[in-house]
């Protein structure tokens, strides 16, 4: 089955509910007046919750852009308005690598 990054993120937050931490704001997907999108997902209760990692911005120009960091146990990308796959592929990405898990 091929399945699409939808279907990864469905199934991951299925995963991942316990009954308190879906009642947060756990997968939030925003637009940006830039124009562009921003993701933030809460991975205190995964693989990622110890983890830190430093903005990375991979800026080609205004119309090719994105960034990406975890702090303080959240995933957080932003990056332009044909970047939504994308950043939600590179949390796919950072769990699978996290959890040693091969795509």
């Amino acid at each position: 089955m091929n399945d699409t990054i939808l279907d990864w993120i469905q199934q991951w937050f299925l995963n991942n509910c316990d009954g308190t931490w879906e009642l947060g704001e756990a997968i939030q997907i925003n637009t940006t007046d830039n124009p562009g999108w921003e993701v933030e997902i809460d991975v205190s209760n995964t693989s990622l919750a110890t983890l830190a990692i430093p903005q990375i911005l991979n800026e080609k120009n205004k119309n090719d852009w994105y960034s990406v960091k975890i702090e303080d146990k959240t995933f957080s990308a932003s990056g332009d308005a044909q970047k939504l796959q994308f950043l939600l592929g590179l949390f796919k990405e950072t769990i699978e690598k996290i959890e040693g898990i091969e795509p």
